[in-house]
């Protein structure tokens, strides 16, 4: 969506100080963790009671996407960039808000050895999804004006509305571990404070509600808890990074045509992407989750290594395509396990803010340390930078090594029991 946005912005006449300032609602996609213990522990009023947790909330952050995209299509980003900017962040907001709990649903509706399944289908939709809103996008407003683009997107959300419907609620126990640490609290604010009981019930509920999912995932996980966290941080970082300086490299210092860029990096890549997914998502049922979690980390670092070398001969668009393949394939396997690996982690009571705190862990520090990455490109070179984004990778080998030694006691103390189907 951003991409585009900034196409259109651009493509309209906005100065491009203007359109720089747009770029910042992403982050509400880096700081979905604050509010997702609201999503966790709040059920809708009357949505909650027709579809249940996860799909109303769901359901709610749909009609918030479509209703901010059709206003963006009733707004002159010339006149009123203030209020584009307000309607792209109910955009933003709510799409985080869908993301924080469709990730929910996706793990809470089926048990932990259909996660890499999951996680693959999860992904394909969410490629699908860009390829549509920003290719499609771009390609539809060469015909039609930005208005229409805008508003037949707000229309494509119906596609997910009905899907919502559709879909059955997760059956899990939400409530167990955050009603366990909410009345403990409770009791404890009514004795010591001395507030009353009407007080006392908030004070457990927002506990529960904010401290509650990490409490529970450093008591559940101890002395491992540090290392896991350190992993999600690393485990993207040369994928991340590396990603930042790819279309200039391309661009630039190779120079391929735009149209080559984009039928290979973009429309090519997006298979390759796929397959990789699906092919891990495989692997991960095979052989288990950690071992393709090694596996990916290693490729990822491995391929940003054949950049080095693509930039050492004159442009081909072979060579580019097989390049390509090699990091669309490492990265899609890297992600099925990865999100398999987090899914089976994050405990039923805070499906949504554990899920949140790891999603967001995947990408800050990758982001932060992208935004030094042309610093490096300008002092030493893309064949230093690349070989750089892949020793980046080296901690999350060494991490995933360390875990997987420590692979029994990882196993006794997932929530597996605790995300088990209960009765309706």
């Amino acid at each position: 969506m951003f991409s585009t946005l900034n196409a259109r912005l651009a493509d309209v006449g906005v100065d491009i100080a203007t359109i720089g300032f747009f770029s910042w609602l992403g982050i509400t996609y880096s700081i979905k963790v604050f509010w997702a213990p609201v999503v966790d522990r709040l059920t809708l009023p009357i949505l909650g009671r027709l579809l249940g947790k996860r799909r109303s909330w769901i359901l709610l952050a749909q009609a918030g996407i479509a209703a901010g995209l059709y206003l963006m299509a009733q707004v002159d980003a010339t006149v009123n960039p203030e209020l584009m900017a307000w309607c792209g962040l109910l955009v933003a907001f709510a799409s985080a808000t869908q993301d924080i709990s469709i990730d929910a649903y996706r793990i809470e509706i089926a048990e932990e050895r259909l996660q890499a399944a999951l996680a693959a289908t999860y992904i394909f939709g969410y490629r699908f999804a860009l390829l549509v809103a920003g290719g499609g996008a771009l390609v539809l407003s060469a015909y039609w004006s930005w208005e229409a683009v805008y508003t037949i997107m707000a229309g494509l959300v119906g596609i997910g509305i009905a899907t919502v419907v559709i879909i059955k609620e997760p059956q899990v126990n939400h409530f167990a571990a955050a009603a366990d640490i909410a009345h403990k609290v409770e009791r404890e604010a009514a004795r010591r404070s001395h507030l009353s009981p009407r007080l006392a019930r908030l004070t457990g509920w927002f506990y529960a509600a904010v401290a509650g999912p990490f409490v529970d995932f450093f008591r559940r996980y101890q002395e491992l808890a540090v290392a896991i966290l350190v992993l999600v941080a690393v485990y993207r970082i040369a994928d991340i990074a590396m990603g930042v300086m790819a279309n200039p490299f391309y661009l630039s210092f190779m120079g391929f045509s735009k149209e080559e860029i984009g039928y290979v990096t973009k429309i090519f890549g997006f298979f390759m992407t796929m397959t990789g997914a699906l092919v891990g998502g495989v692997l991960v049922m095979r052989y288990g989750v950690r071992k393709i979690l090694l596996a990916g980390a290693i490729m990822t670092a491995a391929t940003n290594l054949l950049f080095v070398l693509l930039a050492q001969y004159p442009p081909d668009i072979y060579t580019l395509a097989v390049v390509v393949s090699a990091d669309n394939l490492s990265g899609g396997i890297a992600n099925v396990a990865l999100i398999a690996w987090l899914s089976g982690m994050t405990s039923a009571s805070f499906t949504a803010t554990q899920y949140a705190l790891f999603s967001s862990l995947m990408t800050l520090p990758g982001k932060f340390l992208g935004g030094f990455s042309g610093i490096i490109v300008a002092d030493f070179g893309y064949a230093w930078f690349f070989t750089v984004s892949a020793i980046m990778g080296v901690p999350a080998v060494l991490l995933v090594l360390f875990l997987m030694r420590h692979g029994r006691r990882l196993d006794e103390l997932a929530p597996a029991k605790s995300a088990a189907p209960v009765d309706p």
